[in-house]
């Protein structure tokens, strides 16, 4: 089970073949290794495990607002007072403003990591944001620190170790393998990119978004879907 980072220190070292840090890899150097694979597997795919919310008191009439902690331009939905907001491209957004200055249609957008939200809209109360963490760096001093695969998805880390070693056969001159610890490392996120993939098919889309919902036949019994409706030709 690899969930710490003293946990990723130690597969390192047992898979080089040596039982303790050396002249040729020290403390520093594996320290560094670490902290630039983890990066590299935190920013391989847009993770679920990096998917949250933040919230705050919406003040009306105020437009900008800044996240810390939110990666750049991923805030898929927002909601105030429990009102969801269409997300519109950036142009589009300065479009609508320019044109429609006092329209209250709650819309917004984001440039970088600001939000941008229609001041003018009818929506009051909490201001919640769903988007995309930036994953913390994982911190060599504290042996206890994990990784944002840590607590369920700990093929995650498995990678990161591969991609260490990729490193260290880089700086031994071994070419070929350190190549292959690195398309190692590739497989096993592509593997868990892939799992969750196939884990969002079976998400269904409401039907007012022109899904396909199941919906209980209280008459009849059974199920029947959408593409079943009786007017719908």
């Amino acid at each position: 089970m690899i969930k710490t980072f003293d946990d990723i220190k130690t597969s390192v070292i047992v898979k080089l073949g040596i039982s303790t840090t050396t002249a040729f890899y020290t403390d520093t150097i594996l320290d560094d290794w670490i902290q630039e694979s983890t990066r590299w597997a935190t920013s391989f795919s847009k993770w679920p495990l990096t998917e949250g919310r933040l919230s705050t008191t919406f003040v009306a009439g105020t437009e900008e607002w800044l996240f810390e902690g939110l990666k750049t331009e991923t805030v898929r939905i927002l909601t105030i007072g429990e009102k969801r907001f269409q997300k519109l491209n950036f142009e589009d957004y300065q479009i609508f403003k320019e044109e429609e200055s006092s329209n209250n249609e709650r819309v917004f957008s984001d440039f970088g990591r600001v939000l941008f939200i229609n001041p003018s809209s009818d929506a009051s109360g909490t201001l919640v944001a769903y988007g995309q963490y930036a994953p913390v760096d994982i911190d060599p001093t504290d042996s206890s620190s994990e990784t944002v695969f840590s607590a369920s998805e700990q093929e995650g880390n498995e990678a990161i170790v591969e991609k260490v070693l990729s490193y260290a056969m880089t700086k031994n001159k071994k070419s070929k393998e350190a190549e292959n610890h690195h398309l190692k490392a590739v497989r096993i996120l592509e593997g868990l990119e892939k799992r969750f993939e196939e884990e969002h098919y079976q998400y269904q889309t409401h039907p007012s978004r022109g899904g396909m919902f199941k919906r209980i036949n209280v008459l009849d019994g059974g199920i029947s879907d959408d593409l079943n409706k009786r007017d719908q030709f």
